[in-house]
């Protein structure tokens, strides 16, 4: 049982909560993901850490509220267990020798962004940052961000907060003004990360991303994580997370990821597994 030992509502729909894992915070490191088991009923749910603590022996994760697993760790609250949590999992982030980086977050995306940023911060390496939200209210992670980058820029879609537009509109303008990156990072939505490769594609950058398809074991057996990358067939939770995004298949990884949609919709409105009865609202 790993106890939760912080829980932090960042928006109405993201919470962060801090697990009691020392196992894995001894070998944790930017990039890897966990799984976790809400109970002996539960489904299998990938979540990237998002940070780590050594000397505490804790675990970060921050995740949106979407489906019926997340739904019910929710549910939970300090003091209270999560039956498994299992990693780290996958190939940390190789950044290579790099002198000036940006990391692009978009929505939730910045939950995994942030520690990216964090480690080459903390490898002294200059880190511009880009964090994409479609509105001020649901903005993640802002002082944290900021504490890790030499310039935070925000987007917001409606230009409720920071620039309006999108993050490929600044990374644009930011290249085009000389920025020198070495490596570019983007996490977030499929097609965000589609876009952002298409954009530094012509300017020869390095692009890193960070790639979520469906997942079921973490070891690479069953084959549901499986994309395209080089036309080659990868697996996410062995070969990646991180992949090279002028290569990645993002159009059949888009629609991959849409398999389960309509079986996820139901389960989240119908299924509560903690009453065995019917979830209302």
């Amino acid at each position: 049982m790993y106890k939760i030992v912080k829980k932090r509502r960042l928006n109405d729909a993201v919470t962060l909560m801090e697990v009691q894992a020392p196992h894995i915070a001894k070998k944790a490191q930017a990039g890897q993901f966990i799984i976790f088991r809400v109970d002996e009923h539960g489904e299998r749910v990938p979540l990237t850490i998002a940070d780590y603590d050594r000397e505490k022996g804790t675990v970060t994760i921050i995740f949106q509220i979407v489906g019926a697993s997340t739904k019910l760790l929710n549910q939970l609250e300090e003091g209270d267990d999560i039956l498994d949590f299992v990693g780290p999992l996958g190939t940390p982030t190789h950044f290579g020798e790099v002198k000036k980086v940006c990391v692009i977050g978009g929505g939730v995306g910045c939950a995994i962004a942030y520690p990216q940023a964090k480690a080459l911060h903390n490898m002294g390496v200059e880190v511009d940052l880009i964090a994409g939200f479609r509105s001020k209210d649901i903005v993640i992670l802002e002082e944290e961000m900021k504490a890790v980058s030499k310039h935070l820029y925000i987007t917001t879609d409606d230009g409720s907060y920071g620039e309006k537009g999108f993050v490929t509109d600044k990374l644009k303008s930011l290249i085009e003004a000389g920025a020198g990156y070495d490596l570019v990072i983007a996490i977030g939505p499929v097609v965000m990360m589609k876009f952002v490769s298409k954009t530094t594609e012509p300017y020869g950058i390095k692009t890193l991303v960070s790639l979520n398809p469906i997942m079921v074991d973490g070891t690479g057996m069953c084959g549901g994580c499986r994309v395209k990358v080089g036309g080659e067939t990868k697996f996410a939770c062995v070969d990646g997370p991180d992949f090279d995004g002028h290569k990645v298949d993002f159009d059949e990884l888009m629609q991959r990821n849409t398999i389960y949609k309509q079986r996820e919709q139901h389960d989240s409105e119908h299924v509560c597994r903690l009453t065995g009865g019917k979830r209302h609202g």
